[in-house]
């Protein structure tokens, strides 16, 4: 099996909940023959219903309509592997977006935030396996000093990966648990520093002006860090995680979004709305429990898994010149 067949594997076992719910509605709609008035607002009404937005899918269907007219479609079966283009063309981003920036020598270190309860802690476990699977020294940072079990959780992580797990005492200082962290990396020559923060403080603004603060003193240590701040949003929330991530993106820079949970929702649209709307790329995806479901996102990996029936007379999805292969 090639290497995008196994990616392409993982997608459509992690997405088959969302598959299920979408095509069930879908190929019912692509079976009718017409493309008339009613298709388009049927269309439309599955997309939205699919957590895909209504400024996404309104953007979609405006473009499907026009390429109907250009292409003189009256089939509504020649209009699936177009559906299937302009969603690939949609989410695809230049493979330097995507890439987890690691500097190649030196400290690189990768701030991760987002609410309580979006799977950031074990996020920051399954993206450490793989780190040290590649061979990587990787240090972790307890920052999240607020949340009960916290600390315990990442020290869990770390027990079982064999990496080092900096930490203070639960209610301490998160920024101070940081510069420990950076402090504790360089003098044991580490390449990886993961550092996890609070999801909740007392209210939003407390949350946020502490975010603030940790990013200011890893700039004050490392002038070109942090070299990722990555949003970790739960899936099955929908679009509360596009709030989610407008609220984040106002405290720090975030350079990428990881999705998690994506198996246990029906509603897998919410990719296509979140990389559209907020113009992050989206650089991770939850797709199961195991550490290596973490998966770096693929747009056209995700619409084979989501979209499967979408396809060409082939049984491939069209590839958009240009976009990630």
């Amino acid at each position: 099996m090639g290497f995008f067949k196994k990616i392409a594997a993982k997608f459509k076992e992690g997405l088959a909940k969302s598959r299920e719910n979408v095509m069930a509605k879908m190929g019912q709609l692509f079976q009718r023959g017409k493309i008339d008035e009613a298709f388009y607002e049927e269309l439309e009404e599955i997309l939205i219903m699919s957590d895909m937005g209504v400024p996404t899918t309104l953007e979609l269907m405006d473009e499907l309509r026009e390429e109907v007219k250009q292409r003189k479609l009256t089939d509504a079966a020649q209009l699936a592997p177009l559906l299937a283009e302009k969603l690939i063309a949609m989410m695809s981003d230049r493979e330097e977006e995507t890439a987890l920036r690691l500097k190649p020598d030196g400290l690189s270190v990768l701030l991760f935030v987002g609410v309580n309860g979006v799977g950031k802690t074990t996020t920051i476990g399954k993206l450490a396996y793989q780190l040290k699977e590649q061979g990587k020294k990787v240090i972790l940072a307890a920052g999240d000093t607020f949340r009960a079990g916290a600390i315990e959780q990442l020290q869990t992580w770390g027990q079982r990966l064999g990496v080092d797990v900096i930490h203070h005492q639960a209610g301490s200082d998160p920024a101070a648990v940081i510069f420990d962290a950076i402090a504790a990396s360089r003098s044991r020559k580490a390449d990886v520093l993961l550092c996890d923060t609070a999801g909740r403080l007392h209210n939003n603004v407390n949350l946020m002006q502490e975010l603030s603060k940790i990013q200011r003193v890893i700039r004050r240590e490392i002038p070109d860090a942090p070299h990722e701040v990555l949003l970790v949003l739960d899936a099955t929330t929908g679009q509360n995680a596009l709030n989610q991530a407008k609220l984040f993106r106002q405290a720090v820079d975030v350079s990428g979004i990881v999705l998690t949970k994506l198996d246990g929702t029906a509603k897998g649209g919410i990719v296509v709305a979140i990389r559209r709307e907020l113009d992050i790329p989206v650089k991770f995806v939850g797709l199961g429990e195991k550490p290596e479901d973490l998966q770096p996102f693929d747009a056209r990996a995700f619409v084979e898994g989501m979209f499967a029936p979408l396809y060409n007379k082939n049984g491939d999805v069209p590839q958009e010149s240009g976009q990630n292969k």
